[in-house]
Order: structure tokens, then sequence, then C-alpha cells
């Protein structure tokens, strides 16, 4: 329960992320401005946090040991899920970016099918507490309903063009964080706590976040005031606060899939915080009546897929 607590408490801090990030594209602010700000900003404030609980050198020694895995993970878990997540903002309002990013809820289960597997190559599910099931797949599949059900209602207001521009991105950003997060969970295992492994995360995705800066900065000068206050709250709020929370309940949940499936289910609570932070920062937002009905399904979804027990295994493939 702890998990899952944290989780939620995660979730709230992540809708700043969906909110903001459309507030300032319709201010006329730079999506790559808002994703690699973000990152910018993050770092000093982790390096703070890890080196005030003398913390610093074991996370050197770890990414020394295996610096093309903290490269290649850490670009896939922050790179391309964030740049894709801010450029869906452009064309997607808050609430239908933050329903159709909890896709991620039956991605973990697929996951832990592709990245919990013996060195004979068979699936580490045979154990009851081990046991990804059909329940738990069903129940993640109201989610994706859910998220169908929004698009769809989206596809009568937008061309097709613009809906497939705000849902594709997420779409990858769906998958490339929690695979991103575990692998380098995996790659760790247990040597360093959430701070840690954010700040090394932050820390070797740091190339791609200057080359897109440099880039803005070519093309459009620096960026506004306006812009630099939002990517600073979304750094503290979603960048350090969140994902130190959500870490930290991944972590303690990573041997167990069923459980790290639930946790990552509490991610739909994302949506109930962003539509209000959306309604109170862009009063002019709306929501149909199947806007709402796909919404109740993703948030529905969440809670059944947290409170579910197992029953059947999936058999390994």
């Amino acid at each position: 329960m702890k998990a899952i607590g944290l989780g939620i408490l995660a979730s709230f801090f992540f809708a700043f992320t969906f909110v903001l990030n459309r507030w300032i594209n319709l201010q006329g602010g730079s999506y790559l401005w808002s994703a690699s700000l973000r990152y910018l900003f993050m770092l000093p404030l982790l390096v703070l946090l890890v080196a005030a609980k003398r913390q610093v050198r074991p996370l050197v020694d770890e990414m020394k040991s295996h610096p093309g895995t903290w490269l290649l993970w850490s670009h896939l878990g922050f790179g391309l899920f964030y740049v894709p997540l801010c450029y869906a903002s452009v064309y997607s309002p808050a609430w239908l970016v933050a329903g159709t990013w909890q896709i991620t809820v039956i991605v973990g289960p697929l996951l832990s099918l592709l990245t919990n597997r013996h060195k004979h190559n068979t699936l580490q599910l045979g154990v009851d507490h081990n046991t990804i099931t059909y329940k738990e797949i069903g129940l993640s599949l109201w989610i994706v309903f859910g998220v169908a059900v929004m698009t769809f209602s989206q596809a009568g207001h937008v061309s097709m063009v613009e809906l497939l521009r705000g849902f594709i991105p997420v779409l990858i950003a769906s998958f490339a964080y929690p695979l991103g997060n575990r692998k380098m969970m995996m790659a760790c295992e247990g040597r360093l706590n959430a701070y840690q492994r954010t700040l090394g995360m932050t820390i070797a995705s740091l190339p791609l976040w200057l080359v897109l800066a440099l880039i803005q900065w070519v093309h459009t000068g620096p960026p506004s005031g306006a812009q630099v206050a939002q990517a600073l709250i979304v750094a503290v709020s979603s960048g350090v606060i969140a994902t130190v929370l959500f870490f930290s309940a991944t972590d303690s949940a990573r041997e167990n899939p069923k459980h790290l499936a639930s946790v990552e289910a509490t991610q739909a609570g994302e949506v109930f915080f962003t539509v209000l932070g959306e309604k109170w920062l862009l009063p002019g937002t709306l929501l149909t009546l199947w806007d709402s009905i796909g919404l109740c399904f993703v948030v529905l979804g969440m809670v059944l897929h947290s409170l579910s027990n197992p029953s059947k295994k999936i058999s390994s493939p």
C-alpha cells in the first residue's frame, strides 16, 4: 500500500507537466525549450539532493562501470519519453495527453513478460506472487478503451493529421519511459536509490538536452521569461519530486511484477489532477460527454487494476 500511495502522490506532481506544457505552447513557447530546460534545471537540484546525502561517489562508480548502458537507457527513458510528450502538447489539450499517457498501464505488464526472463529464456512467473494474470491485462484494457473513446471523440474536432500528431508521440513515450526505468533498475540491481538513479539518468541524457537547447537557441533565440518559469516549475514538481516518488515506488515493488504493474497503474491519477489543473489555468477548456466517459473508464481502470488479485497465469510464449 505504501508503494501505491507514493505512486498516487507522484501522479499529482506529474500532472504539472501536462498542464504547464499545454499552457506554454498556447502562449507561443517552444516544446524543445520545454523539454531541454526541464532537465537542465533538474541537474543542479538533483546534484544538491544527492550530495547532501553523501551519495555521489557510489553513483559515479556505477556509471563508470557501464557507461554505455546508462547512455542508452537514459536517452530512451528520459529523452524518448519527454521530447514526444512535449511535442504532443502542441496539438492536444493537457487532459487528452494525460489520458493517452495512461496506456503505460498495459505496457507495464507486457514489459514484465519481456524483462523478467531466466538465462534459459523462460519467464519467472511460476510463483504466485510473481504472476502476471489475464485479469490484470483485462483490467488494463479498461484504460485502453477509455483512451480510445477520448481519441475518437476528438476526431470530430481536429484533422486526422493533428490527431495523430498528438497521439503517436504519447504512444512512443508510454513505452520509452517504463522501459528505460525498468532497464536501469535491472542494471543497478538495487545498488542505487531513486535519487541517485534519477540524477544518473539526467546526467547520462545531458548530451541530448544540450543539443536541443542549442538548436532552439539558433532557431528562435533564448527562451522567454514565462518559458523559463514554466520549465523550472515542471523541473521541481515533475522532474524531481514526482520522478523520485515514482522511482521509489517502483523500486519497492521491483521484485514483484504484479505489484510493479499496479504501481505503474497509479499514474492514471494524473488524469484527474490534470483535468482540474487545466480547468483552473485554462478556463475555456471543455470536455464533451464522450470525453468524460473515456476519462471515467481510465480512472476506473486504474482503481480496479490496483485492487485486483491474481487469477490465471499467462504462460511463457
